[in-house]
């Protein structure tokens, strides 16, 4: 049995599609639907099902766009509420794709529709089971998303479910099936997923730490618990999307890539009160950007980071891009919900300064620069702007960590009464703190060129974690 994984790396997003003599399914597809369309037309195919595993929170499915394309049937399990037309499936319910067959196992933990789907091939064989966030490689989803829906499905009922789901429905399956997850390693859905995206079950059962036959459900429940980071703000936004509908990405792609000359561009900034997003990479914005805009380059976890920061998906965006990168920073956008993109500039920031509008830059220092501020005793204030986790496995010594996830809320800690130095791994991450605060503020400050993956390599004392042990 053939099954073909479309991954999407920036999302840690895995689509899936299979086709037996002219009948196609996909499962969970991300937001652009074309791909899907244009891979069963090759197989001469039509696509008769699109399976969804449940209400996804990390991005918008592009299930009601394939149907609309297709005239698919849109698949959910049990419990599943949609907003529009769709077939809720049976526990044990059975569908026919040519000479496969795909089981419901219904599987609620994650969320209460979550549903796991069994493959059969053309010989009745069974051959793997697409999880969703059921379960991943090495992990199993989060049950702490429902709640920001629906209150009173707290993290603890819903991981009891997710105990009871794995070990009655999905450990009792053969080794032999190759497990397929909605996602890999980088996903916000769970807390330690391998970098693999595919796995037999056996060899979950021996390495998966939520599979522990031997686990009670108190120690499953506090081990699923313990660790869990907060979820991004958009993925309750995204979980109503998908649960509601949503407009078409056609009429967002329209939309969003209208071409705006800098004087339409600065109208529509100042009529709609539209957040100006520069995609381009942290070292070009540098060197100059339009006042007030924040950077967040498509060279990186784009979309995700716009998640992050930006909580509204219907705030309104106009975007600056590399001129050709348009269409792929909407497409993006949509991605993950935030499909109120009025436009672009035409041309780029090039057009922007040619116009004789005023421009704006931030201060950057190499890492050479920053030991001879230290050894003249000149040490500025560094505040380091990675995960946690980051910063205890090694940092400057006296360095600040205010994480970028939180830094709307820290936004106090950030000194304008002195001069500060500003860094990430690479840089990244830091050109986005720095845009941020500048919108604010802030201007009595730099970012490290290259971020702490040159700083380990300088002379500047560093602080490394030791984990405890127990002496015996």
């Amino acid at each position: 049995m053939k099954v073909e994984q479309i991954y999407t790396g920036c999302l840690a997003h895995a689509a899936y599609y299979i086709e037996s003599r002219g009948e196609a399914a996909v499962f969970d597809p991300l937001r652009e639907v074309q791909p899907y369309i244009d891979r069963a037309k090759k197989d001469h195919a039509r696509i008769k099902y699109v399976f969804e595993t449940h209400f996804h929170a990390d991005f918008v499915s592009g299930h009601l766009d394939l149907r609309k394309k297709t005239g698919a049937e849109i698949v959910f399990g049990p419990n599943a509420k949609p907003g529009y037309e769709a077939l809720v499936a049976a526990d044990g319910q059975v569908f026919e794709i040519g000479d496969y067959k795909v089981k419901v196992i219904h599987t609620p933990g994650h969320t209460m529709e979550s549903t796991t789907y069994l493959l059969i091939d053309e010989k009745g064989r069974e051959h793997g089971i697409i999880t969703g966030d059921t379960l991943f490689i090495g992990d199993v989803g989060r049950p702490d998303l429902a709640q920001h829906v629906v209150s009173e499905l707290t993290e603890e009922k819903l991981a009891s479910h997710l105990y009871d789901s794995l070990r009655n429905k999905i450990m009792p399956l053969p080794d032999h099936l190759i497990v397929y997850p909605n996602h890999g390693a980088g996903s916000a859905c769970g807390k330690m997923m391998s970098k693999e995206t595919t796995d037999t079950l056996g060899h979950q059962k021996e390495v998966n730490y939520a599979l522990r036959a031997d686990m009670t459900r108190e120690e499953f429940i506090e081990e699923l618990l313990t660790g869990l980071t907060a979820p991004p703000g958009y993925f309750p936004q995204n979980v109503l999307m998908n649960i509601r509908g949503y407009e078409s990405l056609d009429q967002v792609m329209e939309r969003g890539t209208r071409a705006l000359g800098p004087e339409a561009f600065e109208a529509a900034a100042n009529e709609t009160g539209a957040l100006v997003l520069d995609t381009r990479d942290a070292a070009v914005f540098a060197k100059g950007f339009i006042p007030n805009s924040i950077n967040i380059g498509l060279g990186g976890d784009f979309a995700p980071w716009v998640g992050e920061l930006i909580p509204d998906v219907k705030h309104p965006i106009l975007l600056v891009a590399e001129p050709g990168k348009e269409e792929e920073a909407v497409t993006r956008l949509s991605r993950v919900g935030y499909d109120n993109t009025l436009g672009y500039l035409k041309g780029g920031f090039e057009a922007w300064k040619q116009a004789g509008r005023e421009v704006e830059t931030t201060g950057r220092i190499t890492v050479k620069e920053l030991e001879d501020l230290v050894d003249k005793g000149d040490t500025p204030l560094i505040i380091d702007v990675r995960k946690q986790s980051e910063y205890d496995s090694e940092h400057l010594v006296d360095a600040v960590n205010i994480p970028l996830k939180g830094i709307n809320d820290h936004l106090a800690e950030f000194p304008k009464d002195k001069p500060f130095v500003l860094h990430c791994a690479g840089g990244y991450r830091s050109m986005i703190a720095s845009s941020i605060l500048k919108q604010r503020g802030w201007n009595n400050f730099t970012d490290v060129v290259g971020g702490f993956d040159a700083l380990k390599e300088s002379s500047l004392p560093k602080t490394e974690y030791i984990c405890p042990t127990t002496l015996l």
